[in-house]
């Protein structure tokens, strides 16, 4: 292998790339840098993401930039604004022993008219995203028809998100003597076209297979009921937990929302990057993230893209994507730079023709592995525990007269005593209650398991429909003062029942009550027709359509009806509290998925917006509608078809 003086990278980059601790380069930057720096030819590469790409086209453009030349020399085009950011934060560390080279990089969520400033007062290399550019150009604020260099990055994506058509206007505006380099991980029909189109003769590099996967990644799945979903992913991350650092792909933004809030209520370091963020939010998110303070971050496809973060232990899929080719790039952020990284996905029974189709088409073999007990994550929680305090060195100097003095108390306990107590402190998450729940895990050949699946709503809670319990719907919840706790004590406490016996999910408004079929009579009698704080309250078997006082009818399995639907993406009727949940809409005769995109329908997600903002994790009433365009595009950013600038 060679080094990269070997390749032809000049001293000034070579000093730069070793501040930043590169050391050999990697097989697209081996094959890429000579063919760039010597050849003049345009290069066509298939590479996944994570290969280095940036470097690849990133070191030569550096090294043939002409900083006494004021117009810009270099183009580099990218699906999404956190790749585009990524990329010109790189491209500036590569050159920054190299003076008076100027990185701009444009694309939609900042102030257009900062840019055009950026732009104004010189740029030797643009990196912007298809919409934004487009839109300069239409302002006449950026020339680039005296371009050297064209890079069309993560083509692929581009392409599913929509950008065919924009990528075509602005190479159309180009000079034709310029070299155009064109990097993708898959090389479907239109990327073919492209280059023959805008391409002289490229030069094919290839790095791994067609959409085959990085082979520093163990691919694994666990099959679970829809609705153990969240469970299940809260087990396995607890069971990971003492080295896990994640990214948690969802497949819209209600479901990364709810989910990150539902995990972070539950106390997980956790957080979420969608489309409904501004700029600024997402731009704090990826910093916390980068600097380990958020150990999981939830993410929906397009958000995710130009995530360039190392370290990555795992990826997880809520739920697979729609797009088979897009599990490639998603398991590709981990698994980098030669470590090792896992691909894990929570399947339920209707997933599983996508998974094979996944595993014929990118080359790739799934490990079925179990959910762990909830008694396995416990004892290694324990384990854990122990070895820190066995490998805990003692530091004799903490110990002065004032903290000596302050734990006279404890230096009186028993020893076993004191043991137990740390031990109850460690584990209090860890109670009875968890160290009974049922196991999660669901044999595949289950025909009632995929009937299930179609049923639930996959709202990713640990939610009703356990084996041999019954659902009943109370009418009281958090504004009546409850917590998970206080409710199950309570609805206990009036039907002199225990509170191991109960499994209580409270919302706003109302609540739900699971438990064993012959204890719902009890529940029911002692708690429907009673008054709370002067609240009626009423208690009934969830599903049951009963009219209740004044002829309101409710339907609680997922029906449409004019008090609401209470689950999956539930509605209240007493608070005009509205709670989304993950991954899917019903109506009444069907289901409509809510695509994920970064752009509403005909617009742009990345311009400022005054609707359907996030506000302590409920959304707004003024959220427009996501999805495919008319069209048939896919959903994508920074679109420029209406203005909202």
């Amino acid at each position: 292998m060679k080094n990269f003086s070997e390749l032809g990278v000049e001293q000034s980059l070579l000093n730069a790339i070793q501040e930043l601790g590169f050391e050999n380069p990697t097989p697209i930057q081996e094959q890429t840098i000579p063919v760039f720096l010597e050849t003049g030819r345009d290069i066509l590469g298939l590479a996944q993401t994570g290969t280095g790409k940036t470097a690849a086209f990133g070191l030569p453009i550096l090294q043939l930039i002409n900083p006494a030349a004021r117009h810009i020399q270099s183009l580099v085009i990218c699906p999404t604004r956190e790749l585009c950011m990524q990329i010109s934060r790189d491209l500036a560390s590569y050159s920054k022993h190299k003076h008076g080279i100027n990185v701009v990089a444009v694309y939609g969520g900042a102030s257009i008219e900062g840019q055009i400033r950026d732009i104004k007062r010189g740029a030797h290399i643009i990196v912007a995203t298809p919409g934004r550019l487009m839109d300069l150009m239409k302002r006449k604020a950026i020339n680039i028809n005296e371009v050297n260099f064209v890079v069309l990055d993560e083509a692929d994506e581009m392409l599913n998100m929509g950008f065919e058509e924009d990528v075509e206007y602005i190479l159309g505006h180009t000079p034709s003597e310029k070299r155009v380099c064109l990097f993708s991980a898959t090389m479907p029909k239109a990327i073919r076209n492209i280059g023959n189109r805008y391409m002289n003769e490229p030069v094919e590099i290839s790095v791994g297979k067609s959409n085959s996967g990085n082979v520093n990644i163990t691919h694994q799945y666990a099959v679970v009921h829809a609705k153990d979903k969240y469970a299940a992913l809260k087990r396995y991350v607890d069971f990971n937990s003492e080295d896990i650092y994640a990214i948690i792909f969802c497949t819209t933004r209600m479901e990364t929302q709810d989910i990150s809030d539902k995990l972070i209520k539950d106390g997980y370091n956790a957080d979420c990057l969608h489309g409904d963020l501004s700029q600024a939010q997402r731009e704090k998110v990826m910093g916390r993230f980068r600097h380990h303070a958020i150990k999981i971050l939830l993410a929906t496809d397009v958000a995710a893209r130009g995530i360039d973060v190392s370290g990555l232990t795992h990826v997880i899929h809520y739920h697979l994507p729609d797009d088979i080719e897009n599990y490639t790039h998603r398991s590709g952020r981990t698994g980098r730079a030669g470590k090792l990284g896992v691909s894990f996905t929570l399947l339920h029974m209707r997933e599983g023709g996508r998974l094979k189709d996944i595993e014929r088409i990118s080359n790739i073999k799934f490990e079925k592995v179990l959910i762990p007990s909830a008694q396995d994550v416990r004892d290694k929680k324990l384990l854990a525990f122990t070895d820190t305090i066995i490998n805990t060195e003692v530091e004799e100097g903490v110990f002065d007269a004032h903290v000596m003095k302050g734990i006279e108390s404890l230096m009186a306990l028993e020893k076993e005593e004191l043991l137990k107590k740390f031990l109850s402190l460690e584990l209090r998450r860890f109670s009875v209650d968890f160290a009974n729940s049922p196991d999660l895990n669901i044999n595949p050949n289950d025909r009632g398991g995929a009937r299930e699946g179609g049923r639930d709503r996959e709202r990713g809670g640990d939610r009703g429909g356990r084996s041999g319990e019954k659902r009943i719907f109370v009418s009281l919840g958090k504004k009546d003062g409850f917590d998970i706790r206080s409710f199950k004590d309570w609805v206990a406490a009036s039907s002199n029942l225990s509170w191991q016996d109960l499994h209580v999910d409270v919302s706003g408004v109302y609540s739900f009550v699971d438990a064993k079929e012959n204890h719902v009579d009890a529940i029911i009698k002692s708690l429907n027709g009673i008054t709370y704080n002067d609240r009626p309250v009423r208690a009934e078997v969830s599903g049951d359509r009963r009219g209740s006082e004044g002829g309101e009818r409710r339907s609680y399995g997922g029906g449409r009806s004019g008090g609401g639907s209470y689950e999956g993406g539930r509605r209240s009727s007493g608070g005009g509290e509205r709670s989304y949940g993950g991954g899917e809409r019903r109506s009444s005769g069907g289901e409509r998925r809510v695509r994920e995109g970064e752009r509403e329908r005909g617009g742009r997600s990345d311009a400022p917006r005054s609707e359907g903002r996030f506000s302590g994790g409920r959304r707004s009433e003024g959220r427009r509608s996501e999805g495919r365009s008319s069209e048939g595009r896919s959903s994508g950013e920074d679109r420029p078809r209406r203005r909202q600038d």
